[in-house]
């Protein structure tokens, strides 16, 4: 097997262990979201995640400083769309939306939205296998958000909330197209040290707005490990594995693998909330499989 193959191969490994590891956050938003509000638990999480990271970069990030100040326009973008507004939005969205429409919008436009901005920004070729991947993808989504019957998505209304996560999925969107362009002289550790600590400065402000305005967080063992799972694997890891996968698979090719994260909440949902597993769950994994592996048929042949 060629290098470029393994390469490819890894892309894909770890875009799927991303999207793993990323399907717990809508689990924990629902679980904790009585102790703690959306901006809090969006700040706590990106203040650990850049605590977590800062033994790794602090004797390592000054040869890279001057790097790093040049780049601070595109800094600032990538840490505004994937850091400070993307979860934030989520959990916002996840307080005033259904579960179904917060992963039926954000699942199926986030994708389409990161193809779109990789050919126009990035010049990424939109080939016909790629497209049919795409739909594919969409539709075992929807067809696990419909409960096997797409007459069903017909008749769900769309609230406020749902403009919350539209915006999230738009902003992930942007952030998947804008790593591409990651300046070579920064190493990835860095890289996401930067935009954690960016992100979370930019959160700030609406952090201490809200320590006056709502109620105070209710702190319990659970909500402790829910924010070390958030800034640790949600953050720290996927991020870092999934901007490797970017560079290796292209930004549209990775963003496909964001339809799986449904997917695997749906297997975790059976474990954790005892939920019924279905033909329709099996039903969807196979369609998005073949999705991603259509999108991806000219890699990996």
């Amino acid at each position: 097997m060629s290098t470029s193959k393994k390469d490819i191969y890894t892309g894909i490994g770890l875009a799927v262990l991303a999207a793993f590891i990323w399907s717990g956050n809508f689990i924990i938003a629902k679980g904790v979201n009585q102790q703690i509000s959306p901006v809090s638990l969006a700040f706590y999480r990106w203040l650990l995640a850049s605590i977590i990271l800062l033994p790794f970069v602090i004797k390592k990030i000054k040869p890279e400083w001057p790097v790093i100040k040049r780049s601070w326009f595109y800094l600032f973008w990538v840490s505004l769309t994937g850091v400070a507004l993307f979860n934030t939005f989520v959990y916002i969205g996840a307080h005033y939306t259904t579960a179904i429409n917060l992963a039926l919008i954000g699942t199926t436009s986030s994708p389409v939205m990161s193809i779109i901005l990789a050919r126009i920004f990035l010049k990424e070729s939109i080939g016909w296998m790629k497209w049919l991947g795409l739909l594919f993808c969409i539709t075992g989504v929807l067809f696990l958000l419909s409960g096997g019957n797409f007459r069903s998505l017909l008749n769900h209304h769309y609230s406020a909330g749902d403009l919350w996560v539209l915006a999230a999925a738009f902003c992930f969107a942007v952030y998947n197209t804008l790593v591409k362009k990651k300046p070579a002289s920064i190493s990835s550790t860095n890289f996401l040290f930067v935009v954690f600590a960016f992100g979370t400065i930019m959160l700030l402000p609406f952090y201490l707005w809200d320590l006056s305005h709502n109620a105070p967080v209710t702190w319990s063992r659970n909500l402790v490990i829910a924010i070390i799972y958030l800034g640790l694997g949600a953050s720290v890891i996927c991020f870092l594995i999934w901007n490797i996968a970017i560079g290796k698979l292209g930004a549209g090719r990775t963003a496909l693998f964001g339809n799986l994260i449904p997917i695997f909440g749906s297997v975790e949902a059976v474990f954790y909330l005892h939920e019924e597993f279905s033909w329709v769950h099996i039903a969807s994994m196979i369609i998005v499989f073949a999705g991603i592996v259509l999108a991806n048929l000219r890699l990996i042949r």
